[in-house]
């Protein structure tokens, strides 16, 4: 027998808007699951949700019925900014994309692009020296050093332009876009608010920065050890295709966007919790020191010995994943856990609400890396941890983003510490990720 979803039953249009507008989306569907259960249906009236924490039915939907889903009308929008890049395409064409760029993040591509993140990190850590004593807002220096990392692994070239342009560029982006997520019947009212000709003005700047980058490589004989090169030299297994300028640039605002805003909210979240879990940062200097053998950075092949360094960074982003909720439309009409789920419906599964769940973890609102002990993460079902989502779209460049923060985490602890300022609100603002809302100030020591 068909089981009926717990409805919210808040009025469809006002209520649930307001609610929404009032506490953010997170908060709001936080509370709902609390009411509610795992999985519920909540009506916007211009949308109808299906709402899910559960792991069985997120896994049928990312990987076990995988071909049912599509991405919802969220990563349209989303395409006004990144193109048809991996995060946003679909079917085919999405196939052929990432049987492509695949190989891009082999190992072996991997530890020469480290070569590329160590040199930026070096150069990172003389200018956060002249800080010291200082007080800095952390999601502010983490985007700097992300951003400086993955521009370097994209481009090795000089910059044409302020790189600074991209990042800029991709917040303008990213709010905009969230705004039309939350709120689409309100679109009409971003050509009128000069929203859409700001936004629409930063997306110029960064096209024309990307393009511009792509056409110089293009007429250049040097070979470069960058992502763009690899991009550029690889080709269809099956067909023998190389990507048009078109398809690189929007595999490399995606690589960027991914690469960097998702590293550096996760390691800002990540320092946060180190200045209130003083123990914790003890056995990680611990390892650090131990491992390191007095070097202040980890060769790539020190990266394996650090596994608490890796737990420390897992157990941040189980708590603050920076994905933090997927996104599908049901193509045809399936069933899952004994609910219907009708063609056209809106899946959301809510990754960070999951992480966050009594049943599945044992005190989970308590940091504690331990959970990722070895012997830990064999015993515990894959799919109650979902940081890169998961599935045949499971985010491809998860071991870069790890490589990026295993090194920005060691190389900094080693070097300074990070002490949080008191009467501070710290917040989450779920966007496209999950970021502080007004940052973290800390002084850094």
């Amino acid at each position: 027998m068909t089981k009926k979803y717990p409805v919210h039953k808040g009025h469809p249009i006002f209520k649930s808007n307001l609610a929404v507008a009032r506490k953010g989306i997170l908060n709001f569907m936080t509370e709902r699951t609390k009411e509610l259960g795992d999985t519920f249906l909540v009506d916007f009236g211009y949308a109808k949700l299906n709402v899910t924490s559960n792991p069985n039915y997120i896994r049928h939907v990312l990987q076990a019925n995988h071909t049912n889903y599509v991405k919802n009308r969220a990563y349209e929008y989303m395409k006004l900014g990144l193109g048809n890049g991996l995060v946003t395409s679909d079917g085919s064409f999405w196939k052929k994309q990432r049987r492509i760029i695949q190989p891009v993040f082999y190992k072996k591509n991997l530890e020469n692009l480290y070569l590329t993140m160590v040199s930026e990190t070096e150069t990172y850590l003389e200018e956060l020296n002249q800080k010291r004593g200082q007080t800095v807002d952390i999601n502010q220096e983490m985007m700097t050093i992300t951003a400086n990392i993955v521009t370097k692994t994209l481009f090795t070239s000089d910059m044409p332009a302020d790189p600074k342009i991209i990042y800029d560029s991709m917040h303008i982006l990213q709010e905009y876009i969230m705004s039309l997520v939350r709120f689409p019947f309100m679109e009409p009212l971003t050509y009128i608010n000069g929203s859409r000709a700001r936004f629409k003005r930063y997306l110029k700047k960064m096209d024309s920065l990307v393009y511009t980058l792509i056409e110089q490589r293009r007429a250049s004989t040097q070979k470069y050890p960058d992502l763009l090169q690899m991009l550029m030299d690889v080709a269809d297994a099956e067909t023998g295709e190389q990507m048009t300028n078109q398809q690189l640039r929007d595999e490399l605002i995606t690589l960027f966007s991914a690469g960097h805003e998702t590293s550096a909210n996760a390691l800002s979240w990540m320092w946060y919790l180190l200045s209130q879990n003083k123990e914790v940062l003890v056995k990680l200097k611990k390892e650090l020191h131990k491992e390191l053998d007095g070097r202040s950075l980890p060769t790539f092949g020190q990266l394996k010995k650090l596994q608490y360094t890796k737990q420390v960074i897992e157990e941040a982003m189980r708590l603050y994943p920076p994905a933090w909720v997927v996104g599908r439309t049901a193509k045809n009409e399936d069933e899952v856990n004994g609910y219907r789920i009708p063609q056209g419906a809106i899946i959301l599964c809510q990754i960070y609400i999951m992480h966050h769940n009594g049943e599945l973890w044992e005190n989970p609102e308590k940091f504690d890396p331990s959970r990722f002990d070895p012997d830990k993460v064999k015993n515990r079902p894959r799919w109650n941890y979902l940081p890169f989502a998961a599935g045949p779209r499971m985010c491809i460049g998860n071991h870069f983003a790890m490589m990026e923060m295993q090194l920005l985490t060691a190389a900094l602890v080693i070097n300074f510490d990070f002490e949080l300022i008191d009467n501070q609100k710290i917040e989450m603002d779920p966007l496209i990720t999950l970021r502080p809302k007004d940052g973290i100030k800390m002084m850094v020591k």
